[in-house]
């Protein structure tokens, strides 16, 4: 005679109830170390017991650190802590980027009968999103959508926005957010006593800390745009008079374009304008205003719109020249004091260079240089003497003045061969879409967005020209 065995489901133990289970996950630089160290500090302050673990990511954005911290009130009994967490059991998830969020919602640690989940919706991007040719960008919405239907309660917000506007890093930010989410049975003066108790950047991290709180306990909205960047309309230009004239009378000109295309022409006339000079800006608008001819405005200008923004990132390109420009500017050394918050105090820079053949011959004249590229061994002495790793200590004179120097050298750059190069690629590139316009509207619009493609500086940029160049040459089919 047999008997059946009945399996029923066993109630969970309430004694596990009682341990809290948070988990982090964050990019390396982005303070999670610290915000671990606070919750812990702040969990034993409190009369818990309590253990935090880390597993180690990947550096260069390819994987995230987590973080695990359990914790539960002291007893006569010893608790027994797990060192990782489990799928659908974790109680607090605390995402330092919005893409992490969707990492711990893919793998399990986000459950709707339980987790709290605070994530920063700003984007760190990873290498998988910056090696896509073009825009490789993950759509971050539909990471928030799912974070609705998977988490108990989701909060989310840019957290780092907050961070920068406070002179602070995220990790205070987010232990803000923990404390204003009243996930953790401790009252928000605990919180800051924990800031105040690690000792270090306190004045800078309980000022983040208290703005996300704000935001979050009295549930106002909080900008996700950058607050530097000002509209067109309070945009001033400086310069001298000359020079400054001239400007004005491009920027009259813009005045007369289509609405449409106003504002993007506007930008990229003063990008233009600021990498090179006003007789630049004019080669600019003569580019545009070609494009404009063959745009009647039946689609609301989507050819012109598009080609005000790829013509001008196609002609301020990155060269040696405009590489020492930005590093010798006042407003990135003020940028950089800000930043390590040492105003009044010595600042030791150092600037990391690795130099091609290619663009030392591409800073020559375009005759004498194209004559070097020709000859192989000329282009081997180049690299021996000038390749390899560089390393200019900017803060010192001598470095600064070489950078100095080199970045003023915008007056000679129409004469070398990296700016016979360029011109050439853009005009080639700037015939084929208006060849195309009046055949195949739409086309032509894709073959401007194409130069998207092009990006990044020395080798990458020589990578990504020749992907455009393919996809240039296979258009020539489609037309």
């Amino acid at each position: 005679m047999t008997s059946n065995l009945l399996l029923e489901p066993l109630e969970r133990d309430e004694k596990l109830n009682a341990i809290i289970k948070l988990a982090i996950m964050a990019v390396g630089g982005q303070g999670g170390g610290a915000l671990t160290s606070w919750i812990e500090s702040l969990a034993r302050a409190q009369g818990y017991d309590c253990q935090a673990t880390s597993v180690a990511g990947v550096a260069q954005r390819t994987g995230a650190t987590i973080y695990y911290i359990e914790m539960a009130e002291k007893s006569d009994a010893t608790p027994i802590f797990s060192l990782a967490p489990a799928q659908g059991d974790v109680d607090i998830l605390i995402a330092a980027e919005m893409m992490e969020a969707g990492r711990a919602i893919m793998r399990g640690f986000v459950t709707p009968d339980r987790t709290t989940l605070i994530a920063s919706t700003h984007r760190a991007l990873a290498v998988s999103e910056k090696m896509v040719p073009g825009d490789g960008i993950a759509a971050s919405d539909e990471v928030s959508a799912a974070a609705e239907i998977a988490a108990d309660r989701a909060i989310k917000l840019d957290l780092n926005q907050v961070a920068i506007e406070n002179g602070s890093v995220i990790s205070s930010a987010l232990f803000g957010a923990l404390a204003a989410s009243g996930a953790l049975p401790f009252p928000k003066s605990a919180f800051e006593q924990s800031i105040r108790a690690s000792g270090k950047g306190v004045d800078a991290s309980l000022r983040a800390f208290r703005a996300a709180y704000e935001i979050i306990h009295s549930d106002t909205p909080h900008r996700n745009e950058p607050t530097g960047k000002k509209p067109i309309s309070e945009l001033v230009l400086r310069g001298p008079e000359k020079p400054l004239k001239d400007a004005r009378g491009l920027m009259a000109r813009v005045e007369q374009l289509p609405a449409a295309v106003r504002p993007m022409a506007q930008r990229g006339l003063r990008k233009v304008i600021e990498f090179q000079d006003t007789a630049y800006g004019s080669e600019y608008l003569g580019y545009l205003d070609r494009v404009l001819a063959l745009d009647q405005g039946d689609s609301g200008y989507i050819l012109s719109l598009e080609a005000a923004k790829y013509i001008a990132n196609a002609m301020a390109y990155d060269d040696i020249i405009r590489v020492a420009d930005l590093k010798t500017r006042a407003k990135r050394f003020a940028r950089i004091r800000s930043e390590m918050a040492a105003v009044d105090r010595p600042v030791y820079l150092t600037d990391f260079f690795h130099p091609r053949a290619e663009e030392i011959a591409g800073l020559l004249p375009a005759r004498l240089g194209a004559r070097i590229e020709e000859r192989p061994v000329w282009m081997a002495r180049i690299e021996r003497w000038f390749g390899g790793s560089r390393r200019l200590q900017t803060h010192r004179l001598g470095p600064f003045l070489a950078l100095y120097v080199l970045g003023g050298l915008r007056f000679y750059r129409r004469l070398t061969l990296r700016h016979r190069y360029e011109q050439a690629h853009l005009l080639k590139w700037l015939d084929q879409c208006c060849e195309t316009a009046p055949v195949d509207y739409d086309l032509a619009v894709v073959f401007v967005r194409c130069r998207r493609l092009v990006k990044g500086y020395s080798d990458t940029h020589t990578r990504s020209l020749s992907k455009f160049d393919q996809v240039l040459e296979g258009a020539q089919v489609l037309r």
